[in-house]
């Protein structure tokens, strides 16, 4: 990582303003930048933040989904952003929003570098069939969407950017919601851990993970929703789950996956500074990007 470009994109699928939309200027606030200097050699370049039209909260004819126009101009100006820095040889941290944003950063590294794989580490699965999603959020889809296992009707074609051979699933513990709905699981189809699964065996995990991306995808992007946590780690989440990991687990996993030559990209989701009165899960998560980041 000669170069690490930072990027905002403040998009809440739920379609509204706050709440998780907040976060990339509350980490920056906490200190996100200083820290991730600090953390090695690398220069930092804070890109600023993304820009989409105005989120409305109303599900899409076309998509089943909360603001889908907001979220197709979101998908193409993260796609543009994130695209630029890896042509230019950058590293990207991408900090949410929620998950929706991987959607454009997958599609970019996929245009730059090919065939592309995906470590997910997440509480969720993400791969609800948008019509069936309980709050109508993207948040609920993308890693479906990614996949093609599940369709949006609107840029399908364009964010089916990843094969299951090339994509690692770590830390879900949703599957009792799924059976209760109905909907389908990953396990099976790739690789795949839940937050028990982990438990004791962090590096082989990942270890075997990342090796299992790295024989089909020359590249790859890592993604890190927090609410892969366990709630007394982490409250400020907007759907908490019982169990999940520690901030010690999740450094650990994540700065094993940062020391990959082949690791394009970081998004960073979900932090919700509504749900942070006192700041203190922002200057957790800064301290967090720190020792990932550290060699």
């Amino acid at each position: 990582m000669a170069r690490i470009d930072v990027l905002g994109a403040g998009f809440n699928s739920a379609g509204r303003g706050d709440g998780v939309a907040r976060a990339p200027a509350a980490l920056r606030h906490a200190g996100l930048i200083p820290a991730a200097s600090a953390s090695g050699s690398h220069e930092i370049r804070d890109l600023g933040d993304v820009t989409f039209s105005t989120p409305v909260p109303l599900r899409g004819d076309r998509s089943g989904l909360l603001a889908e126009e907001a979220l197709t101009s979101m998908i193409n100006n993260v796609h543009r952003k994130v695209a630029a820095s890896l042509t230019d040889d950058a590293f990207v941290l991408l900090l949410g929003g929620d998950c929706a944003v991987l959607l454009g950063a997958l599609t970019a590294c996929q245009e730059v570098h090919g065939a592309t794989g995906l470590l997910f580490m997440d509480g969720h699965e993400d791969a609800w069939p948008p019509a069936a999603s309980l709050t109508g959020e993207a948040a609920d889809c993308e890693l479906g969407l990614a996949l093609g296992v599940t369709e949006a009707g609107i840029l399908t074609d364009e964010i089916q950017a990843l094969r299951p051979e090339t994509t690692a699933l770590l830390g879900p513990r949703d599957s009792a919601e799924l059976v209760e709905h109905g909907i389908a699981s990953l396990r099976g189809s790739l690789w795949f851990a839940t937050d028990q699964d982990l438990t004791g065996r962090i590096a082989r995990s990942v270890a075997d993970a990342i090796a299992t991306i790295e024989r089909s995808a020359p590249r790859w992007w890592l993604h890190v929703d927090l609410d892969v946590l366990a709630t007394d780690q982490l409250s400020a989440v907007d759907y908490p789950q019982p169990g999940g990991l520690t901030w010690e687990q999740l450094t650990e996993l994540t700065s094993s996956a940062l020391r990959r030559p082949a690791c394009a990209g970081w998004t960073l989701t979900i932090y919700n500074p509504d749900l942070d009165e006192q700041g203190h899960g922002a200057a957790r998560t800064v301290r967090y990007v720190e020792e990932a980041l550290r060699p």
